[in-house]
């Protein structure tokens, strides 16, 4: 039997289980022990109704742990390996087999509803009944998780897996959107909306690409102060008359923008304060149409964004990289739990205090 926080219902606090049952791992599976677990924002859409998704469901797309077991055809991996575990994809596919697995055909079957293909739960609880535990291919708020030798990278066992999850997912976005997706160029300027993880992560990774501007926008002043100490070269509140300031603090418009709040309003500011040439980010859930009038993004490219439009078996050992080099500090964002506070974990987060909850499970 293993541990985990299950998901019952909308507004409801998790329930801290003790009777699930996963199942050993089919050909090209993985099964996974798992150390830590990053709390992301998209687990929250879920927990708030945004992404529905069918009850009773594992959360949890962030792990890191020690693979116990793996299933026939899997040669990429091996017991005792030490994993980060990102999204899955098919790997067969041509955005697959182009590096952008992000984008492969089966993204959103694999990833966002929990079960495997054909609809079957890797779990059971203490009755019998099915748990969802695929989301994002593993449900990592668990002690042990079902995963696949595609979105299982190996990492050094040296390194501390309490701060690994979270390259996984938010982190990658954030920095991947910058490096990879966007490819912000040296002696640009570029502005992120929103300090949260993703947010702090894309404004260290603009620092790392060498951008002259960079600036930070968010409703929370000490996230602000973060993104100063993290490479922001300029910071400001959020509210309703921003783009002119931004203009400004650019030298005539971002060359890059980045919206990480999915909030249509604050999009249609990062928008207006591109200058024409220039690129518009976004990720993360939208929470209302966005709807442009005809002149505000003339001359712009717009981006919407899964993943950071990277291959995790690539940019996490980068990341990885940075960070040992001292260029890439996320080990500032955050601050650990236990399984058992996973509801005031989230809280906190919600409320603009900690920045990237992980959760570490107890052996």
């Amino acid at each position: 039997m293993s541990k985990a926080a299950v998901f019952t219902g909308v507004d409801t606090p998790l329930e801290i289980r003790d009777d699930i049952e996963v199942a050993a791992p089919a050909a090209g599976e993985v099964r996974i022990k798992i150390g830590a677990s990053g709390v992301c924002h998209s687990d929250l859409s879920v927990q708030n109704g945004t992404i529905p998704l069918p009850t009773p469901i594992v959360l949890g797309h962030e792990g890191a742990g020690t693979v116990l077991e793996v299933g026939d055809g899997v040669t990429s991996v091996v017991p005792g390996d030490h994993v980060v575990l990102s999204f899955d994809s098919c790997g067969s596919c041509a955005n697959c087999t182009a590096g952008v697995p992000c984008y492969c055909d089966t993204f959103l079957a694999r990833n966002l509803f929990g079960r495997q293909l054909d609809g079957v739960s890797s779990a059971t609880d203490g009755s019998g009944g099915d748990v969802a535990t695929r989301w994002f291919g593993q449900s990592s708020f668990a002690h042990h998780a079902i995963a696949t030798a595609r979105n299982t990278v190996v990492v050094d066992p040296a390194l501390p897996l309490e701060l690994l999850g979270p390259l996984g997912c938010g982190i990658q976005t954030g920095a991947g959107s910058i490096l990879v997706a966007l490819d912000v160029r040296p002696d640009t300027a570029v502005v992120v909306f929103g300090a949260g993880a993703v947010g702090l992560a894309a404004v260290m990774a603009a620092k790392v690409a060498g951008a002259s501007t960079i600036v930070a926008v968010d409703l929370h002043q000490p996230r602000l102060d973060l993104a100063t100490e993290l490479g922001a070269t300029h910071t400001m509140l959020g509210g309703d008359d921003l783009v002119g300031e931004l203009v400004a603090a650019t030298g005539g418009g971002a060359h890059t923008a980045f919206d990480t709040t999915g909030v249509p309003a604050v999009m249609k500011q990062a928008i207006a304060a591109t200058r024409m040439n220039g690129k518009v980010g976004l990720v993360g859930v939208q929470t209302g149409d966005l709807v442009l009038d005809s002149t505000s993004w003339i001359g712009k490219t717009l981006v919407n964004i899964l993943e950071g439009g990277a291959d995790p078996h690539v940019f996490i050992p980068r990341m990885i990289s940075l960070w040992q080099d001292g260029r890439f500090p996320f080990d500032r964002l955050i601050e650990t739990f236990p399984l058992a506070e996973i509801n005031e974990a989230e809280r906190s987060s919600l409320a603009g205090g900690v920045v990237k909850p992980v959760l570490v499970m107890a052996s």
